[in-house]
């Protein structure tokens, strides 16, 4: 398949990018920052979303969504990247849809999947458990007691976990904590007793959440998928999620590199705007065919995701370690050619800066997807 949105993607992105630009611009995120909002992304927004069928974007028709894929998806994602908007998009209509799909029962995707259509519904999964992304290693224990299970333990970094009306918690429920089997995902109330959310706003003001659970009592029918059972839905819930931060990744880095080009074109020193000196025309021309080949091996990943599932998870792997990459230069690159004004809060280049610090880490940097295809080669 060619490497290029077709007529129908190509719409939809122009329309999450005009939408976007009005009404969830960077401005948006400094207001919420400096207000210290309690909440961190526009309400009015998140239904604004649902309106444009963005919310429900891989929620099936049947359930009120648009029944779209990976690659619609990443065009949101873009777009929410190149804005930088605080948004539950990633947490809620990518990782929540995406498990509530691949492991939920028809009870469980009619309760949650109509709601997140409509914008009524915020959902948060609970993967990570130290300072770094460690998918494979889950001591969050789930005991078996009568029909149930009891829940106790930590995870950190649960993005929107302070506002989410559903957390999605992966557990042991057997084996040692580096196990790949033996591990349950599980749906649960914020609200119930023993949980206890601390909201951890990160440095690039969005949000994310440390939850602990103090024997939490969980019915039978919280279990999403198959008891023991959820790597396998647990592992393309968090593909879906690395190839939709991808691609705001690519957002960011083009926003970031369009300023950039910008101030090169307007800042004169020595009669001549800075631009027309070599040095900075070359290392602008690498940072153009680095972005160009990021798009391109992110694009490829999604429609690997549309179309062959169970294949996809090297080029997700590729796609989230070099969109990372390829931002982290970005970002770093405008900032130097801003020079000592780049450092500034006055300039939204910083902004993005932190933002693609952030977004590069979560789920997994570069390096950790870097070992992963290794892993996956053999190595």
């Amino acid at each position: 398949m060619a490497l290029v949105l077709n007529e129908e993607q190509t719409m939809l992105r122009d329309s999450a990018q005009s939408f976007l630009a009005e009404n969830g611009p960077i401005a948006q995120l400094r207001k919420l920052r400096d207000d210290r909002d309690a909440i961190g992304f526009s309400t009015e927004l998140w239904r604004g979303f649902a309106s444009m069928g963005f919310a429900g974007a891989l929620v099936p028709e049947a359930h009120g969504g648009l029944g779209l894929g990976a690659v619609e998806a990443g065009v949101i994602m873009e777009a929410i990247g190149r804005n930088l908007t605080p948004s539950p998009f990633l947490s809620t209509s990518v990782l929540g849809v995406t498990a509530l799909l691949r492991g939920g029962n028809a009870a469980q995707q009619a309760a949650w999947l109509p709601k997140i259509a409509a914008g009524e519904a915020v959902v948060a999964l609970a993967v990570d458990e130290g300072g770094k992304h460690r998918p494979g290693r889950i001591a969050v224990q789930a005991r078996a007691e009568g029909a149930g299970h009891t829940l106790s333990g930590e995870k950190r970094f649960v993005v929107d976990g302070h506002v989410a009306n559903l957390l999605l918690v992966a557990a042991r429920t057997s084996g040692a904590q580096d196990d790949a089997d033996g591990v349950t995902l599980f749906l649960v109330d914020p609200k119930a007793r023993g949980v206890s959310i601390e909201r951890t706003v990160m440095v690039d003001a969005h949000n994310a959440a440390r939850v602990r659970f103090d024997g939490v009592q969980l019915g039978p029918d919280a279990v999403l998928g198959t008891l023991g059972a959820a790597r396998a839905v647990l592992d393309a819930t968090l593909d879906a999620g690395r190839a939709a931060l991808a691609s705001e990744l690519v957002g960011a880095t083009d926003e970031a590199f369009e300023r950039t080009l910008a101030y090169l074109k307007d800042r004169r020193q020595f009669g001549q705007p800075i631009g027309s000196f070599q040095a900075l025309q070359h290392r602008a021309a690498h940072l153009y065919c680095e972005i160009e080949v990021t798009r391109a091996a992110v694009l490829k990943a999604q429609q690997a995701l549309d179309q062959d599932p169970a294949h996809a998870a090297r080029l997700v792997a590729l796609a989230k370690a070099r969109a990372g990459a390829s931002a982290t230069l970005a970002v770093q690159e405008g900032v130097q050619m801003h020079g000592g004004m780049g450092m500034t809060d006055e300039f939204d280049i910083g902004l993005f800066m932190k933002r693609v610090r952030v977004a590069q880490e979560l789920l997994g940097d570069a390096d950790f997807h870097a070992d992963r295809l290794a892993g996956m080669a053999g190595y």
